[in-house]
């Protein structure tokens, strides 16, 4: 993610983060799953040094917190906005782009639900994230693979993240000596009765952060008229969510 696509994220981020964490269902449900694998695959109880890469309005933080303690938790945002997030639950807060901000030493849980999309390289990330491990620590990160939002795409829209990434690539980013726990996929498709339905819900949650088009008009109609030319059923139009996770643990020493 260059400076300006980042910015451009941000400012959308900024405009949806009251609306966010109530739009955000499939956003929720993730991070509740990771959370929970993260707890069935015998992660312990208590961590001395949790790290969550974007935090947003704290749908992870909430499930994290639901099942772990924490010594100590550092939340990390693009958006300030987020900080209350941190406040809430009794956090740290780092602002900035994860790729550049200081993260804290050796945690033993690095944490990130729906973020890594929105990098160019996002394998860059998880690898640092692993190699940034404590020993024995553990990740826990989710994103979203090549199918998201593949109605906008075959529309021609510029709606997705740029670093949409397929499971086995998360996989292919761990260095050595860390250890693949889980690694997994799903398709969750959401309905609406229209797809202008459609624009309010990217809209509300911000994930059209990478979307530069100017809505006259006659485009809003044609954008009616094609999507529900193309997906459109007596259920109403669809919209696939594609998320990706992966839990590994690095070798104790």
């Amino acid at each position: 993610m260059s400076a300006v696509s980042a910015e451009r994220v941000a400012r959308s981020f900024r405009r949806s983060f009251a609306s966010y964490h109530a739009a955000t269902v499939p956003q929720a449900r993730i991070a509740d799953h990771l959370a929970a694998r993260l707890a069935a695959l015998g992660a312990p109880a208590r961590f001395a040094q949790g790290f969550e890469i974007g935090c947003g309005t704290g749908h992870l933080t909430q499930a994290l917190r639901a099942r772990f303690g924490f010594d100590r938790l550092t939340l990390n945002d693009l958006t300030d906005g987020a900080r209350a997030t941190a406040e809430h639950h009794g956090a740290e807060f780092t602002p900035g782009d994860a790729r550049h901000c200081d993260w804290p030493p050796q945690p033993d849980l690095i944490a990130s639900a729906s973020v890594i999309q929105w990098l160019d390289a996002p394998g860059a990330l998880v690898t640092r994230a692993a190699q940034a491990l404590a020993p024995g620590g553990w990740l826990a990160i989710s994103g979203f693979g090549p199918a998201q939002f593949h109605e906008l795409a075959r529309l021609g829209s510029e709606a997705h993240a740029p670093g949409l990434i397929a499971a086995g690539q998360l996989a292919d980013s761990l260095p050595k000596g860390v250890e693949i726990l889980d690694l997994g996929e799903r398709q969750d498709v959401l309905w609406f009765d229209t797809p202008r339905d459609v624009l309010r819900h990217l809209r509300e949650t911000g994930v059209n952060g990478a979307a530069s088009q100017v809505w006259t008009r006659a485009r809003l109609a044609q954008f009616d008229a094609d999507y529900r030319a193309l997906f459109g059923t007596a259920r109403g139009v669809p919209l696939t969510y594609h998320p990706i996770w992966i839990i590994a643990r690095r070798a104790a020493s």
